[in-house]
């Protein structure tokens, strides 16, 4: 009977029993005001005091979420930025607080969001396509009760004005889980869509259990600098950087993994803008327990293309397509001849033939192309060895490349049998290089690139700088450094360069 209660009094909240499913917000009267016409004065006041920076296209914010009375001001600096625009959609990515999911997220059941400004609509075919991830579960309780993503929605139904909402709540992801949750959640997504990330930032004092210094004077600068070191990071569009960060200094920001998906979303072109940094101490003056506010907007475009972290990037000359290099098959092909050989080679201490292991050669995999083959082990590289200069077919370098990758990278141990079970391959197949006059010639996020000084070399792979959010200058420093030269070699006239393109893809980038 008491279990008959329970499920009766979660519909109840939810709205209805047997008709439209409603989730009644339960911030109202608590985190803000339940008045629905002092609520939207108050929201429009926040508006009136920021001053807008008009970023143009803005795809996504950080906001925090704590009540009004606190952080409101802050939220407003990110929703001003997209004020009036339409959008057919908005994500918003939110961490679960009251409830422990291990690489999990969570998504609703109901049809609407209430609150005080009315009624918000789901987005049901969407909500379809997240419902098929392996880590998505519906908990509705969970919704229920989570303050995350319900404190969002009266700021953005004032700006925005009509949408359809996709509430995900996240749990704790391990870096790998982050990773394929963003890629997936990028590739369903469209241009109309906006994606608002549900964090505050640095919970010090002893209610938080997170003191990493003392308290004294010097304790609000301390806090400020422990959020902008991660700060820089997001701004960097850096996902490597930021779950770095997160490991080192073990930051209470509530909503890490999801500002690790949105990072693993994000595509190159985008630019970040810090727009407003604020404390609950500016309101109440103590620092013993105090909770760190952030609106950060990003900007760009959406698209299945030039992401920082796909792991399937098209980076080829205007003159090829993807089509015409190779296959969504041919790679899918090539990626099981990677793991097929290592499999073949541990069992029998020999290199494999194609017909050895029974995979038919069509005219793509003939191509002469440079290639390398990463190993990617829980999200850490685990193993890279390549070829850039195109002299045998693709599929004969990729056999080589995939053995050296799991046994003869000096930076690891080799690869076991048992390591396979939880290593990912990437292929990178390889345009021809060609020589630049200048450095200046380096496209980030389209090239690849070989730096040459003194009989010291170093190469890196289109995907290496957007991965790590790095620019030009600070990749051609990590280029010099790794060919075993100062930082600065690549300034030098006697450094010469070579440039080439690829098509970057892994096992789960074709599932």
């Amino acid at each position: 009977m008491k279990k008959i209660l329970t499920i009766i009094s979660i519909l109840i909240i939810g709205g209805s029993l047997f008709g439209t499913r409603i989730l009644n917000s339960q911030l109202a009267g608590k985190w803000y005001t339940d008045k629905p016409d002092i609520l939207k004065k108050q929201i429009n006041s926040y508006f009136n005091n920021v001053k807008e920076r008009q970023l143009k296209n803005v795809i996504a914010l950080i906001l925090p979420h704590a009540s009004y009375t606190y952080s409101g001001i802050a939220a407003a600096y990110g929703i001003k930025e997209v004020q009036g625009r339409k959008f057919s959609r908005v994500i918003i990515l939110g961490p679960s607080h009251y409830s422990y999911l291990y690489n999990k997220i969570s998504i609703p059941n109901f049809e609407y969001y209430q609150t005080p400004l009315g009624k918000i609509k789901l987005d049901s075919d969407f909500i379809k396509k997240v419902e098929r991830l392996p880590q998505a579960r519906n908990k509705l309780r969970l919704h229920n009760v989570e303050h995350s993503i319900q404190i969002e929605l009266p700021l953005l139904q004032v700006a925005l004005g009509e949408f359809k909402l996709v509430p995900i709540l996240i749990g704790h992801l391990d870096k790998k889980t982050a990773m394929e949750v963003g890629k997936k959640l990028r590739n369903m997504i469209d241009k109309n869509t906006l994606v608002v990330v549900s964090s505050d930032f640095t919970h010090y004092g002893y209610s938080y259990r997170y003191m990493p210094f003392p308290l004294n004077d010097k304790t609000p600068q301390m806090i400020r600098n422990l959020d902008m070191e991660g700060i820089d990071q997001i701004k960097a569009l850096s996902f490597s950087g930021f779950t770095k960060y997160i490991n080192k200094t073990e930051n209470t920001i509530c909503g890490k993994n999801a500002i690790a998906i949105l990072l693993a979303m994000l595509p190159t072109n985008s630019k970040s803008t810090l727009l407003n940094y604020s404390t609950s101490a500016s309101i109440t003056g103590d620092y013993k327990n105090c909770v760190s506010y952030a609106s950060i907007a990003f900007t760009g475009k959406w698209g299945k293309v030039n992401n920082i972290n796909k792991k399937e990037k098209i980076m080829s000359s205007k003159n090829n397509s993807e089509n015409e290099i190779l296959s969504s098959e041919t790679k899918k092909t090539l990626l099981k001849l990677a793991r097929d050989s290592v499999i073949y080679y541990f069992k029998h201490n020999s290199k494999p033939t194609a017909e050895e292991l029974g995979i038919k050669i069509t005219h793509q995999m003939k191509q002469k192309m440079g290639a390398f083959v990463t190993l990617q082990q829980n999200g850490r590289l685990r193993g890279c060895i390549g070829e850039i200069i195109p002299r045998r077919s693709i599929y004969e370098a990729v056999i080589d490349q995939a053995i050296n990758a799991a046994i003869n990278d000096y930076r690891f141990h080799p690869v076991t049998t048992n390591d396979l079970l939880h290593i990912e391959f990437e292929i990178s197949a390889l345009t021809p290089s060609k020589p630049v006059a200048s450095y200046k010639d380096i496209v980030i996020g389209r090239d690849g690139m070989t730096i040459e000084e003194n009989g010291h070399f170093a190469v890196f792979l289109p995907q290496v700088a957007p991965e790590q959010g790095w620019d030009l200058a600070e990749t051609l420093t990590q280029l010099s450094r790794k060919a075993g030269l100062s930082g600065d070699a690549w300034k030098s006239p006697k450094a010469k360069f070579t440039i080439f393109q690829g098509v970057i893809f892994n096992e789960s980038s074709l599932e």
